[in-house]
């Protein structure tokens, strides 16, 4: 028989994933794997690949596939046996049980391994599970090398910037005398000083006006800081709400030059908000920072805060014992520094078609990830043959 019902337990079987604290990691190439994905490195690996992980809390139904050993951490869950299934197969398969799972657990969403494994499913044979997966693949081959192209544009604009401020071999800087240890035309400046006066650095201004019985399939997106994901906003499972709440709150919506910033667990997340993403909302756990065009170029000072002097400084100035977590007042003496005026557009004139490139890529991807979600259940279903 093509296709048999059995337990998803059947089909493979899921493990809690191990503790590492930030301060014990070790430097290495070693993906470590959380709910939100890879979110960092270590010299260890506590799996062997080909990898499928979960997440155990928060937004549930993200399942990443890895082709290296890894790390899964205690916030997910990852297949320890594939049952002699297609592992790749098995990543798909998990994603579409786990698309719209519902907890019992009202507090704080999760699930949980054991009540998992029990889910009845209909399985596909090894033939059909290998011409399933070569199917969706193929969408994620294409996702993957935008996601390449994507990454050596933005290593282009980081190299630039380290050339321009950090080395100072910015166009004219052999005829710039340095005064005080900076260019002249220089200045050293505070974030608050460069942002809009009143609102120019906010927390996520409404979350807690916010239920989960808010949110909807369609609408106007609120960024979170899962969303932030290689310092671009990822809409693949971005909350949203009703255009007429969206109106109520319009007074919160982002305008291009905004910089979305997690402030919870992974401080270093930043996304550049462009004329995309305009009107969108930062959510919960976010702050918005908004800079002062007569003070500061956006672009400049968006690369500026991911030079490792300010994350580490930035980093440096979070709370917390159990999570780090950054307010918008810890943030106002940030310590930015201000090249002139004709650099910084002359920077961000260099910057922009780069950024464009990007964004071009990321709706690709966006158009791609929608298509091949609308392809895993009818493949999954049997409704649609492979």
């Amino acid at each position: 028989m093509s296709w048999r019902t059995c337990r998803l337990g059947d089909v493979l079987t899921l493990k809690r994933g191990h503790d590492l604290p930030e301060h014990s990691r070790q430097e290495g190439d070693v993906p470590v794997v959380s709910s939100s994905g890879i979110t960092g490195r270590h010299k260890e690996a506590k799996a062997m690949a080909p990898g499928v992980v979960t997440g155990r809390y928060g937004t549930i139904g993200e399942v990443f596939y890895l082709e290296e050993d890894y790390w899964p951490l205690n916030t997910a869950l990852y297949v320890i046996d594939f049952k002699g299934n297609d592992p790749k197969f098995s990543a798909y398969f998990l994603r579409n049980v786990l698309k719209g799972y519902q907890s019992e657990k009202a507090a704080v969403p999760g699930v949980d391994r054991n009540v998992l494994h029990e889910i009845k499913v209909r399985a596909p044979s090894p033939d059909i599970q290998l011409r399933i997966a070569a199917t969706l693949s193929s969408y994620d081959d294409l996702i993957e090398n935008n996601r390449r192209r994507m990454a050596l544009l933005e290593e282009s604009a980081r190299l630039l910037y380290r050339e321009w401020f950090v080395r100072l071999r910015f166009p004219g800087y052999e005829h710039t005398p340095i005064v005080d240890g900076v260019p002249q035309g220089w200045e050293r400046k505070t974030l608050e000083s460069v942002c809009l006066r009143g609102n120019g650095i906010q927390t996520g201004p409404f979350g807690s006006q916010l239920h989960q019985a808010d949110y909807s399939e369609e609408g106007v997106p609120v960024v979170m800081p899962k969303d932030i994901i290689d310092f671009r906003v990822s809409v693949a499972s971005i909350a949203r709400i009703p255009e007429g709440l969206a109106d109520s709150l319009g007074r919160h919506r982002m305008i291009p030059g905004d910089i979305v910033y997690g402030r919870r667990g992974d401080i270093g997340r930043r996304a550049f908000i462009g004329k995309r993403q305009q009107g969108w909302f930062c959510g919960t756990g976010s702050l918005r920072l908004r800079p002062d065009p007569q003070a500061i170029n956006p672009l400049y000072l968006f690369d500026h805060l991911g030079t490792p002097a300010a994350v580490g400084d930035i980093t440096n100035r979070a709370k917390g014992s159990t999570m780090l977590n950054l307010s918008a007042a810890a943030l106002k003496p940030v310590p930015v520094l201000v090249p002139s005026r004709t650099l910084q557009e002359m920077y961000a004139e260099q910057i922009e078609f780069v950024r464009e490139m990007v964004e071009v890529l990321n709706e690709q991807n966006q158009k791609l990830r929608a298509a091949r979600d609308l392809l895993l259940p009818r493949l999954m279903s049997g409704a649609l043959a492979v």
